[in-house]
């Protein structure tokens, strides 16, 4: 049977990863590398899309307003996809396929809790287009609220940020309800 960590050791660990991020490069916020990969494959049907322009801050313009805020940053890190953020992301994913590979119970399960929840009964086919759709209208809420879970929590936390606490407090008072309603409360015997 493979050992976990506990949640304690697990938030230490992350609390420690976003130190070193903040300290060496930049704090950290993922949904905006998305909105980079929607305009890197726009930008392959549409030539017009991106610019070259003296007038805005980074050199690239956009035909996009969205893209073009903030001096043409969006536009110029479509321009230029390679960057801190957008490893970042890969390493996330690559780390969460590794982590399915290689931290599996002999049963193949690593939540016992969630194995007899109704959500996992149903088909494979239904869970995964569940997570895509809830994960659409999470990104969508990211993008509408300028970044992420990562950006404005947990980041922003981190900096002491007013925001990312009122963030987090929103957050949880969003996800604790659903997740009732979702899973149910489980009985526990004392």
């Amino acid at each position: 049977m493979q050992s976990y960590w506990s949640w304690f050791g697990g938030g230490l660990a992350l609390a420690c990863c976003f130190l070193l991020a903040v300290t060496l490069v930049k704090p950290i916020g993922v949904s905006t590398q998305f909105v980079i990969a929607d305009g890197v494959i726009w930008s392959l049907f549409d030539s017009e899309l991106l610019q070259s322009s003296q007038d805005n801050k980074h050199g690239i313009a956009s035909s996009n307003a969205y893209l073009n805020k903030s001096g043409g940053k969006y536009a110029a890190a479509i321009e230029n996809p390679i960057n801190y953020g957008f490893i970042f992301v890969l390493a996330m994913i690559g780390g969460a396929f590794l982590g399915s590979r290689f931290c599996k119970s002999e049963s193949g399960a690593k939540v016992e809790t969630l194995s007899s929840c109704a959500l996992t009964q149903r088909p494979a086919s239904q869970r995964y287009a569940m997570a895509f759709i809830g994960g659409a209208i999470v990104l969508f809420g990211a993008r509408l609220a300028g970044g992420c879970t990562s950006g404005h929590m947990m980041s922003g936390m981190m900096q002491t940020s007013l925001s990312g606490y009122l963030f987090a407090l929103a957050a949880f008072a969003a996800a604790v309800p659903t997740a009732i309603l979702l899973y149910g409360r489980e009985e526990q015997s004392i």
